[in-house]
C-alpha cells in the first residue's frame, strides 16, 4: 500500500476560543473552511492541514517536562527564528530553545500540546 501524502493531524483541544487564538494569532495559520457539524477548526499549512477538534477532556501526555522535544510534537519550519521567538514573548507564551543547539524552539498551545518551530 503506498501512502501518498499526508494530510492532516487531529489535535484535541479544550477551549476552541482559547485555541484559536494561539493558533490563528500567535502561530499565524491560516483558518480555512470546515464542513462538519461538531466544534473545531482547521487550518491549511501548505499541502497540510491542522484540524483542532473541542474535546471535553484533553489529557496531558508528556513523559518529560525538562526537554519538551522529546515528548510528541508537532513541528512547523519558520522563516525566521527570532521573529518567531518574539512573538511568543508578545503573547507570553512559554517556550524553550532546543536543547540540541540547532535553530528551533519548543512552545505549547493552551492544552499543552507541544509545537516546535525550527528555522529551516
Amino acid at each position: 500500500m503506498p501512502v501518498k501524502k499526508y494530510l492532516h493531524a487531529a489535535i484535541l483541544v479544550s477551549d476552541l476560543e482559547q485555541s484559536e487564538q494561539f493558533y490563528s494569532q500567535v502561530l499565524g495559520l491560516e483558518k480555512i473552511e470546515r464542513p462538519l457539524n461538531f466544534p473545531g477548526i482547521w487550518y491549511q499549512v501548505g499541502e497540510f492541514q491542522i484540524h483542532l477538534i473541542q474535546a471535553e477532556t484533553v489529557i496531558k501526555d508528556q513523559i518529560d517536562d525538562q526537554k519538551w522535544g522529546r515528548n510528541r510534537h508537532l513541528a512547523f519550519s519558520v522563516e525566521d527564528l527570532e521573529t518567531a521567538k518574539q512573538q511568543l514573548i508578545t503573547y507570553n507564551c512559554l517556550f524553550q530553545m532546543s536543547a540540541s543547539g540547532r535553530a528551533a524552539l519548543f512552545t505549547q498551545d493552551p492544552d499543552g500540546n507541544i509545537i516546535e518551530l525550527n528555522q529551516q
